[in-house]
């Protein structure tokens, strides 16, 4: 659903009151030439005074309760507790503090949140294909540190199966833990793969019990008006930003 502001999404998932989400866009923002407009990556080659009046925006829109969590994201899976660590190099963030706002930053990967049913506690992952290889969900659903059953996951806006073509050696990473997900991989006229990190993803999750899982299936790369695209854009894009946080 879209918020008020234009500017970002609200999840359609259930989950406790407490919790708080959001996705933006790509509009609404400052940015000029591949990163318009609301980029939110400092990374990217975009104009530092741009991308601050960018995040600006997103806090004002979003009335958050502090700046979020912005993750050097490095396609692993280490995972940061916010509540007793300080930022690191990391691709997922948990929290049980209210004032804390999970951020994950993506522009083609697959955006994971994580609610738990008593609304105490909330997380965020960034996975792509290296981040699901190497287990990020499941370290993400560990970090969380409740029993898996009692958690609710929400899918962001990611590359779809049709423009996400791949090669063997990232095929046989993806079938390193699940040989039966090569379900989720499609052999092309070109001999290479189509594969679909919204199955991929949801087929981790099961695995551990995680079964409420919402969302999945908004294809970035089709997309262009609302989301950046990194294979869209050759390389040179912007960033979306998928967030979560309780309230007090």
């Amino acid at each position: 659903m879209t918020d008020a502001s234009g500017i970002v999404l609200r999840p359609d998932w259930p989950v406790h009151g407490r919790v708080r989400a959001a996705q933006s866009l790509r509009l609404g923002g400052v940015s000029q030439g591949p990163f318009e407009s609301l980029n939110l990556g400092t990374h990217v080659g975009d104009a530092p005074d741009a991308v601050a009046e960018n995040r600006a925006r997103l806090r004002f829109a979003l009335d958050l309760p502090a700046e979020p969590l912005w993750l050097e994201q490095v396609h692993g899976s280490a995972v940061i507790d916010a509540d007793r660590e300080d930022l690191r190099p990391a691709d997922a963030v948990v929290t049980s503090k209210p004032a804390m706002v999970c951020a994950i930053q993506t522009a083609d990967c697959l955006p994971v949140l994580f609610a738990d049913a008593s609304g105490s506690r909330v997380g965020a992952a960034h996975a792509g294909w290296r981040g699901l290889a190497g287990g990020v969900l499941e370290a993400a659903v560990r970090a969380m540190d409740r029993e898996p059953q009692l958690l609710t996951a929400w899918l962001g806006p990611a590359i779809g199966p049709e423009h996400f073509e791949v090669g063997p050696e990232v095929r046989q990473a993806l079938l390193a833990h699940d040989g039966a997900a090569a379900a989720a991989l499609t052999l092309n006229t070109r001999g290479r793969w189509q594969a679909d990190l919204f199955q991929l993803a949801r087929r981790r999750l099961t695995a551990i019990g995680v079964s409420r899982i919402y969302g999945g299936g908004w294809c970035t790369y089709r997309d262009s008006k609302r989301c950046f695209s990194h294979r869209r854009d050759d390389g040179c894009s912007g960033r979306m930003a998928t967030l979560v946080w309780l309230d007090p």
